[in-house]
């Protein structure tokens, strides 16, 4: 795609007539035409993007799809990974009023045929030819799919066929000031309640449903978002979640509206791409987090137990210090009145501690600036979403240095509920609801809960969805008389407002002498121990807890040689060390103490390990969760012999 000509495409000579994303994004590309956009690797080479360039990109596109009699409400499937082609083409279905239904390549042909039908889709995009064999028996009983594009591919349209490649619907590349001045009246018609995409929730509890997500959704966290992390137009972000998931895609809008640039990273190279591109801003999941943790820490490990026994000396006087600094300044969560002589009691113990640790601090900080350096070293605001970050993960990321945006968020809220930037102080929660989000929690009954007490989280706002397409029973549900949407997450306010999260309705397992459990907060205790990869809670119904580990079996080796002081020759005798498996129990129970907020029936009466790791696409979702009603149902065996 080349530029054109520039009295073709003059600076700030366009401005939209109605709102909408993409005449958003479109004024961002005038306001910094020259700025860099996108920086991305093929085959090692690196390629920058320009705004400008990005604009005739999306043109060039939307012309070349139009051609191809994609129009006004056509549903056209993606299925493809990130990449600068990905953004491109959403932004010109977008443009074209078609709405959009992306997935992931890892996407099943049997969820695909699913999305395919339930959306009526007439139209796919897809990444690679490896993708559509994938595929085949299933598009090829689809014969309402009009035309196929393919991204990454020679030419390949042939006479009679409905298969085209990006190389065939842009070999003409001019640009005319007619195609411009099209494409601008088209954009100027959109509306904000017309509808952008359709985003099949990753189907944790059974077949996915598909979120409409409309312009006045999407806008309002592309504009209400930006003042909470302070965006500015030299930030560089590097981004590395499926660019079709709402939390990933909002990053993006987000980014682009400020002028921001994006860097397309993997897992296999993010690493080293922080090192790299030193990014002012990163949004990832928890899981992400936890990899870097466990990273670091075996790192330390590495080098012996002194050095070990150092660097958690250094992170535990960090989080000393910043706790008592919040608390001397008011800034922890507080769920209840408390009388003045206490509140200042804690503030003078707050402020003699901050005193007697500023030395031992600034040490600390000092020692562990090289660990910075690791994440970039001008990394201003690491955002997690797309699920819960563990206390201990939030605690040790905001030890070595890293302010964290702990934000909330679902599908259907595009995805912005609460978030804790720059706009609160207040460690330990999510902060507070996006400006003009009315969030209330609720009891079973639907009463309104005072802060303190634990019920649904239920919002209203303009992010807030229309409802799932095609799911009359489903909205009814999801809805209120009032209009608040039922979220399915349990939490509880501050008396200050901030939200905290506290568990899923779905996912709380009930004992049999039902006591109310939420699985997460042991998970996340788990994952503290270095063989612990993943952990999945089960027990419903059950008399007490149990546990299916994957383990990392070199750091569980390693266990054993300490524990037992011998050798095991192969995963295999680890896997049937009854002895071992007790230990590993012992291990756990030892973190799941009062002290650490866990009350006596959460500990474990039984583990086992998995041989098998989970995987996206399987037990995962894209951004990482659990599908628990999968795994459950895939070790069922298992899981009855442990409780018997």
């Amino acid at each position: 795609m080349t530029r054109s000509d520039a009295k073709n495409n003059p600076p700030g000579a366009w401005r939209p007539v109605s709102k909408s994303v993409i005449a958003a994004i479109m004024a961002s590309c005038h306001a910094f035409a020259e700025r860099p956009v996108f920086v991305y690797r093929v085959s090692g080479k690196e390629f920058t993007v320009s705004y400008a360039k990005l604009r005739e990109d999306v043109v060039l596109l939307a012309r070349a799809f139009k051609e191809r009699k994609v129009e006004v409400g056509s549903r056209v499937f993606i299925l493809s990974d990130n990449r600068y082609a990905w953004m491109v083409t959403d932004l010109a279905l977008m443009a074209l009023g078609a709405v959009s239904v992306p997935r992931g390549s890892d996407t099943p042909s049997q969820e695909l045929e699913y999305i395919l039908d339930h959306a009526e889709c007439t139209f796919l995009v897809a990444e690679t030819d490896a993708l559509l064999d994938r595929h085949q028996e299933v598009l090829g009983r689809h014969k309402e799919i009009r035309s196929i594009f393919l991204i990454e591919g020679v030419k390949t349209h042939k006479l009679f066929s409905k298969l085209y490649s990006y190389n065939d619907l842009l070999d003409d590349r001019s640009l005319t000031p007619a195609d411009f001045a099209e494409f601008d009246a088209m954009v100027s018609a959109h509306s904000l309640n017309d509808l952008v995409t359709l985003i099949y929730t990753s189907g944790t509890t059974g077949n996915p449903k598909g979120v409409m997500l409309t312009h006045a959704n999407i806008l309002y966290n592309v504009e209400k978002l930006p003042p909470i992390v302070r965006l500015c137009k030299t930030d560089l972000w590097v981004s590395i979640l499926p660019s079709w998931h709402i939390f990933e895609r909002a990053a993006e809008y987000v980014a682009l509206y400020g002028g921001s640039c994006i860097v397309y990273s993997t897992l296999k190279t993010f690493a080293a791409d922080l090192e790299h591109y030193r990014p002012t801003v990163v949004a990832t999941v928890p899981r992400l987090w936890e990899a870097l943790y466990s990273k670091v820490s075996n790192t330390v490990a590495e080098k012996g137990r002194v050095a070990q026994t150092l660097f958690k000396a250094l992170v535990r006087i960090s989080i000393r210090y910043h706790r008592a600094r919040r608390q001397w300044a008011g800034c922890t969560p507080q769920f209840k009145k408390t009388v003045w002589p206490v509140r200042a009691w804690r503030k003078l113990v707050a402020a003699v501690e901050v005193v007697l640790l500023a030395l031992p601090y600034a040490l600390a900080q000092k020692k562990l600036a090289p660990l910075r350096q690791k994440f970039g070293g001008q990394l201003r605001m690491a955002i997690s979403g797309g699920g819960s970050l563990p206390a201990y993960l939030e605690q040790w990321l905001d030890a070595i240095g890293l302010r964290i945006a702990n934000a909330y968020g679902m599908t259907e809220c595009a995805p912005a509920i609460a978030g804790r930037g720059f706009n609160s102080e207040m460690f330990g929660t999510l902060g507070p609801p996006v400006e003009g989000t009315e969030l209330r929690i609720v009891d079973s009954d639907g009463r309104v809960v005072p802060a303190g007490v634990e019920g649904e989280i239920e919002v209203k706002g303009p992010q807030v969805f229309p409802g799932y397409y095609n799911e009359e029973e489903e909205n009814r549900k999801a809805f209120t008389e009032e209009g608040f949407f039922r979220t399915g997450d349990l939490g509880m306010l501050t008396m200050s407002g901030e939200l905290l999260l506290t568990g899923r309705c779905k996912e709380i397992i009930v004992l049999a002498s039902g006591e109310n459990i939420d699985p997460t907060r042991i998970e996340g205790a788990m994952g503290q121990l270095p063989f612990v990869a993943d952990a999945v809670l089960v027990g419903q119904d059950r008399k007490g807890l149990a546990a299916l580990i994957v383990p990392d079996w070199e750091k569980l080796k390693d266990f054993f040689a300490e524990k037992f002081h011998q050798d095991s020759e192969s995963t295999e005798d680890l896997q049937k060390d009854p002895a071992l498996r007790e230990r590993v129990r012992q291990e756990i129970n030892r973190l799941l103490q009062a002290k650490n907020g866990f009350k006596p029936y959460e500990k474990l009466q039984k583990i086992d390990f998995l041989k098998k790791e989970f995987t996206v696409g399987e037990e995962l979702t894209n951004t990482m969760k659990k599908k628990r009603h999968v795994i459950e149902k895939q070790y069922r065996e298992l899981i009855d012999r442990l409780f018997k």
